[in-house]
């Protein structure tokens, strides 16, 4: 067997993951790592439950350190040095012992770069305050867990609602400090649409978190050695005793770049299937590497583990033994754990639709998370974003407790699969009253669309305009008397059939209930009783409230 030099710039999800698959493949090959970084393997995603004290001891997220990886795979870990140059002709790399300033060339014959991504960090005055942090490492972990400890902050302002920033909005609330979110976009985790973001601003809202959305950071505020308050656009200023920017990461693209490697559109590094870059001899994966996202078919940069340890997988497998299978497409699948409640995405959202000008139309089923007579049924907000033409599956997201990341993972795989929503309706799932209902959720969002797509109803989505006619609360009158939609009217609906003559039949009507199953009902009877223009508030009124 041939015994080929790897050599992987950079560790962590996608270097390490090609590091150990390239030799499981390849006993006889040369393997080296080099790690700017202290730590080569851990687990980033773990970072903030250290913060709050989830996860106790800190030597758990330390996946395996440098004698590990020599003893178990024989592979040459060398953290602290940093590759500067490539010499694609000559096929080495420039390297720098951090340590001791000693500068060498290693010779490679497959190249795979792991560089990462790194915070984005505006300008503003005293981002290097000692109170300003980022999260992306263990060193940036041991820095914000070591000043929270020692100097005991009582307010903490967070710039960026995103996963991790939201992550650290937990952690922080946990131990005992009060926290401010400061978003840019008019809502809490962008990539959601608004209305499900809403669910997660309540929780928030309900743990003391101060929102402050569509709103725009103008400067930190110094004062001697640390930042004292963030300023807003509007002059505001919010008092903080620690900064946590979130506001998302650049790709680590300047080696690649300085060696005449092709970027693509989204300021990733360009690569093909099969992970290879413009020049055949080089791979790259992670967040500093494009994937095909596959929705669109088109590129994507997702800087998420699941897809850097898959794709590493597969560079080491091809460094190794010159092929492997091609990369999969990604479909962006994420999810987040917010005091007790949990929101996840895959695929498009209906407003990333909308931006792409991908016809698209929307489903929602509120229902518990397993049967709702068998004790501790949670409740679930699931969204459905699927092609009206073809009845493709675009997309789903889900707020609620329990369950959510298994509808989510189904979707997921539906969209690997180019499922439809035929396919989601005709899921055999398990079930069993302590794990599910015979009609699941996912069932529930599919037969909606399957409802919509054959015109059995005309749906209106949440943010829409309501067409003018006669709005109709269909629910009950306790209900009604709890609150309602301005300019509705209350016809329960095992009263409607009685009562329809206090409808006019060349007006439009829209019917809504509490989460929509009601108000399908109401619609079915009015569309069959000579009424030509009828709507259903999708999602009822707990999404239109």
């Amino acid at each position: 067997m041939a015994e080929p030099r790897i050599v992987i710039v950079g560790g962590v999800a996608g270097g390490a993951s090609a590091a150990t698959r390239a030799r499981r493949m390849n006993e006889r090959a040369k393997i080296t790592v080099f790690e700017k970084g202290a730590h080569v393997s851990f687990a980033n995603c773990g970072l903030p439950y250290h913060i709050g004290g989830q996860i106790k001891e800190r030597n758990r997220l330390l996946l395996a350190s440098p004698e590990y990886f020599k003893r178990a795979f024989n592979v040459d870990v060398r953290t602290g040095h940093e590759v500067l140059r490539i010499d694609r002709a000559a096929q080495r790399v420039e390297v720098l012992n951090l340590a001791t300033g000693e500068r060498f060339w290693e010779p490679y014959d497959t190249l795979i770069l792991s560089p990462g991504a790194a915070p984005i960090v505006p300008p503003w005055e005293g981002v290097n305050s000692p109170n300003v942090f980022t999260l992306r490492d263990v060193a940036d972990m041991d820095r914000i867990k070591a000043f929270v400890e020692t100097h005991r902050p009582a307010r903490a302002a967070i710039i960026g609602a995103g996963f991790i920033g939201l992550e650290m909005v937990e952690a922080l609330v946990e131990r005992g400090i009060t926290v401010t979110v400061i978003e840019q976009q008019p809502q809490v985790l962008p990539p959601l649409d608004p209305e499900m973001a809403r669910e997660i601003e309540a929780v928030l809202k309900a743990h003391g978190v101060a929102l402050h959305l569509g709103a725009a950071v103008e400067n930190l505020v110094a004062a001697e050695d640390r930042v004292t308050a963030v300023r807003l656009a509007t002059g505001e200023e919010l008092p903080a005793d620690l900064v946590l920017i979130s506001i998302g990461v650049r790709p680590v693209v300047k080696l690649a770049s300085d060696a005449g490697l092709a970027l693509g559109p989204t300021g990733g590094i360009a690569v093909n299937a099969r992970l290879e870059t413009s020049d055949p001899a080089i791979l790259a994966v992670g967040d500093a590497a494009e994937t095909v996202y596959g929705i669109t078919g088109g590129p994507v940069r997702i800087p998420l583990a699941g897809p850097a340890n898959r794709n590493g997988r597969l560079a080491g497998e091809r460094a190794a033994l010159g092929a492997a299978p091609d990369a999969a497409p990604v479909m962006g699948t994420a999810i987040v754990g917010l005091f007790g409640r949990t929101a996840a995405m895959t695929g498009l959202s209906a407003k990333a639709a909308r931006r792409l000008n991908v016809p698209h139309a929307v489903s929602y089923a509120i229902r518990p998370h397993h049967a709702g007579y068998y004790p501790g049924a949670e409740p679930m907000i699931l969204k459905l974003v699927y092609d009206p033409g073809d009845g493709r599956v675009l997309g789903a997201q889900a707020v609620g407790g329990a369950g959510v990341d298994k509808r989510i993972d189904v979707v997921a795989t539906a969209l690997h699969f180019r499922g439809t929503i035929d396919d989601l309706a005709g899921l055999d799932l398990a079930y069993a009253p302590q794990f599910g209902s015979a009609k699941d959720p996912l069932h529930i969002a599919a037969f909606v669309a399957q409802n919509q797509r054959a015109g059995r109803v005309c749906q209106v989505a949440p943010g829409e305009p309501i067409p003018e006619g006669q709005l109709v609360d269909v629910r009950n009158p306790d209900e009604f008397a709890g609150g309602t939609l301005p300019g509705a009217i209350n016809i329960p609906l095992p009263k409607l059939r009685a009562h329809l003559d206090k409808l006019d039949r060349t007006r439009p009507v829209v019917v809504f209930c509490q989460v929509g199953q009601r108000g399908y009902n109401a619609a079915r009877i009015l569309m069959q009783s000579g009424f030509g223009e009828v709507y259903n508030l999708a999602g009822g009124y707990q999404m239109w409230r």
